[in-house]
């Protein structure tokens, strides 16, 4: 079983995690690059590297030291619109903390590697201290994204089941280790 290493980011490691961030709205998502959702992927040192409640970090194989995986938390909730109003107001900005990126090169996949990235994100986000929330949304057309959320959080809003299926988005929180790390 290959072996990885969960750090956070350096400057350096920025151009590989853009790469993995931005094969995978292409692949997985279908979507490409889009400016409006996907800004922090071309600009990641100011999203999660610059602000000491952002962070970003990188699964890296050991094998041969390629970046394979990502993570991010950021402590900006989601946003009204597109999505649901209520679910803005209930996971304000500056108390919630968003996890973002969480992908994972296919060929990486189901080695549990984006458990222990998402687990190091949730420690990050209970060291914090200011957190009372711990957001995400996935899509759930992306091959196995719906049911891994499913097994470490509870669904807060299936937007299929709303009136138009709104984004087709599904919004989990997850909820934060109390003194320990995730496992």
């Amino acid at each position: 079983m290959p072996t990885y290493r969960i750090r956070t980011a350096t400057p350096d490691d920025l151009d590989a995690a853009r790469s993995v961030m931005l094969d995978t709205v292409y692949r997985d998502f279908g979507t490409g690059y889009v400016p409006r959702w996907h800004a922090d992927i071309v600009d990641p040192a100011a999203a999660y590297l610059d602000g000491p409640r952002h962070t970003l970090l990188v699964g890296v194989d050991e094998a041969d030291g390629a970046v394979v995986a990502t993570a991010a938390l950021d402590s900006r909730g989601p946003a009204h619109p597109p999505n649901p109003r209520w679910l803005a107001a209930r996971y304000p900005s500056g108390e919630t903390a968003q996890l973002r990126r969480v992908y994972v090169r296919p060929g990486h996949r189901r080695n549990g590697l984006a458990r222990r990235l998402v687990g190091a994100l949730l420690d990050f986000a209970a060291a914090d201290g200011g957190f009372s929330a711990v957001y995400l949304h996935t899509d759930p057309a992306v091959p196995g994204a719906e049911a891994f959320w499913r097994s470490l959080g509870k669904v807060v809003c299936d937007e299929r089941e709303a009136p138009g299926g709104g984004q087709s988005v599904v919004h989990f929180e997850v909820p934060m280790p109390l003194g320990g790390a995730v496992s």
